[in-house]
């Protein structure tokens, strides 16, 4: 459901534009799979004890989402995906907790249906936009991403979902518009972490337009050809792989439009350690820890060799010239 504040609405698709009707039919198995609240799976499975092992399992129960093979370049890379349960069991979300394996224990709880995206600020088409709504703009696709944490591990994972700038044009920003901030859902009645003091909640992330409109900048519902997990923020969530984990935010509820750059969370909490545009640059090491070289996880046994990290996460000949000029030092 869409629900518009004003008279603007969409505009009426060409016909290269229709979606292909074996992309509606996985979108409309998706839906009705959302529409259960609790993503296929029963509330008596997620409570019946083996919570964290069963949000480790690949849940075969979810129905696989239809897309197709990214032909963008810089969207695909060669580099073996990391495992589910690797992907799946050792994630940052602080509402369900600092430990890295909180997430996997608790987001259960997390409820994603029904669920809206809130667009508000210098735009054309604010509103309130249902989560159907924005599954129908643009065909799926696969994208296999390296991801980066600022701790000194990686990932790499095969993300679905379409390039953000799909809804960033159809929403029409002002010409004052020079941000976008991201907030991401903050219920205390789902999210156990929300007590800790770490973060002054909502956590709150944000990108300069032109990142956002990045072709690589992507809306994500699904990984590993399903739909997101809910400890890797499900529904919706972005995600950004030239920069570190946490600019991507999961589980979004509200997307403005500013001409002010927005005061992160991370930014608020630690400004000391973390600026605004936390790209990875291994040539700048965080106060307590170098940023040089990386671990991936799923090889992260004692003696396994650490990788060099590359700047913009390997991502540079795709996004250098965003930063063309700055000082990426201080710019950090």
């Amino acid at each position: 459901m869409l629900i518009r504040n004003h008279d603007h609405g969409f505009h009426h698709p060409l016909a290269s534009e229709i979606t292909p009707a074996e992309l509606a039919q996985g979108r409309r198995k998706l839906l009705q799979t959302l529409g259960k609240g609790v993503a296929g799976l029963s509330l008596a499975n997620w409570t019946s004890g083996a919570v964290l092992a069963q949000n480790q399992a690949r849940p075969g129960r979810l129905p696989a989402l239809n897309h197709v093979k990214s032909t963008l370049s810089g969207a695909i890379t060669m580099e073996k995906s990391t495992e589910f349960k690797d992907a799946t069991s050792y994630n940052n979300f602080y509402e369900f907790g600092t430990d890295k394996s909180d997430p996997a224990r608790y987001a259960h709880t997390l409820k994603t249906s029904p669920w809206a995206v809130n667009i508000e600020g210098l735009v054309k088409k604010p509103g309130q936009y249902g989560i159907e709504d924005l599954l129908k703009l643009a065909a799926m696709e696969e994208r296999i991403y390296r991801m980066r944490c600022v701790e000194g591990w990686s990932m790499v994972i095969p993300w679905l979902g379409y390039s953000l700038a799909e809804l960033i044009r159809r929403l029409e920003p002002l010409g004052s518009a020079k941000y976008v901030e991201f907030v991401t859902q903050a219920d205390r009645e789902t999210m156990p972490g929300l007590s800790s003091s770490v973060i002054d909640w909502p956590y709150v992330e944000g990108l300069r337009l032109d990142e956002a409109m990045h072709p690589l900048t992507m809306l994500s519902f699904g990984m590993y050809g399903e739909v997101l997990t809910k400890q890797c923020g499900a529904p919706v969530r972005l995600v950004v792989p030239w920069k570190y984990g946490f600019k991507s935010s999961k589980s979004i509820v509200r997307i403005r439009f500013t001409d002010r750059q927005p005061t992160t969370s991370w930014m608020k909490s630690a400004p000391q350690e973390y600026g605004f545009y936390s790209n990875v640059n291994p040539g700048v090491d965080h106060p307590r820890w170098s940023q040089a070289s990386e671990r991936r996880i799923g090889e992260d046994g004692l003696f396994t060799k650490k990788r060099k990290t590359l700047l913009f996460n390997g991502y540079e000949a795709q996004v250098g010239q965003l930063y063309a000029g700055m000082d990426l030092k201080k710019y950090f």
